[in-house]
């Protein structure tokens, strides 16, 4: 091995191990993104946002993550939150960009005024973080166009990593088909790997408004493939919890 590939895959390992993330060098997933998904509790809103739009997102551009999307909930939350989606052509390309933006001046620039808020206007609460790696049936992230558009995020809780594991099977072999059909348009699907309510994966698919929404799941649901699928044996109790939330895009999301 090359002392450079070593010295990279022993970053990408320390990187991985500290987020709890299990290594798979499978070629399977080559091809696949890995997708981050950061969900704040907002204090400062208007501080967390001008740091996400002239610091955060121009940097990762920069470093090569094509587009993210930064997304408010519809509806009042409490307290309110920001979504960061941000996809990774590969898992070593995160760890790579991440040592990066630590050292790009640019960035730590644009990011001076953030950094230094007193404790008293603090942006943010906490974070979480949910990294992911995508589904071999929708293996990148696709963003809509850039016009009136709501997204739905969820987030399937599995009993066992073996539920999780049907229910991919399921999506993979069969759901795809029907989403595309009954134009439940997908963003993202991700197997989460590390964070909150393991084991799940969790997608997002995006809509015009709520009316096409409920439509189009409402013909999802009575699609006759569907009802065939969903009865079988095999994809029996995939699926514990279903979390969703509704979001809406921030004026600078790039998705």
């Amino acid at each position: 091995m090359e002392r450079r590939e070593f010295i990279q895959k022993s970053v990408l390992a320390t990187t991985a191990l500290s987020a709890g993330i299990p290594i798979n060098t499978n070629s399977d997933n080559a091809s696949k993104e890995f997708i981050e998904l950061r969900v704040y509790e907002s204090r400062s809103s208007q501080n967390l946002e001008s740091y996400f739009s002239k610091a955060l997102i121009p940097a990762l551009n920069r470093l090569g993550v094509k587009k993210i999307g930064a997304f408010s909930e519809i509806g009042k939350s409490e307290p309110a939150k920001s979504y960061l989606l941000i996809a990774y052509s590969s898992m070593e390309d995160y760890a790579k960009i991440n040592s990066q933006l630590k050292k790009d001046s640019d960035y730590m620039l644009a990011s001076q005024e953030y950094n230094q808020l007193p404790v008293d206007q603090a942006p943010y609460f906490r974070y979480d973080t949910s990294l992911m790696i995508a589904f071999d049936g929708q293996p990148k992230l696709t963003a809509p166009e850039l016009k009136p558009r709501i997204f739905e995020l969820r987030t399937y809780e599995g009993y066992s990593d073996d539920a999780v594991r049907r229910k991919l099977k399921m999506f993979n072999e069969s759901e795809f088909v029907i989403f595309n059909r009954t134009k439940l348009t997908p963003v993202f699907f991700g197997e989460v790997i590390a964070g909150k309510n393991l084991p799940c994966l969790t997608y997002m698919i995006t809509f015009k408004n709520m009316e096409e929404r409920d439509a189009n799941w409402k013909a999802f649901g009575a699609d006759p493939e569907w009802q065939k699928i969903s009865k079988a044996p095999e994809y029996a109790n995939t699926v514990s919890k279903i979390y969703k939330t509704f979001l809406e895009p921030l004026p600078y999301s790039q998705i």
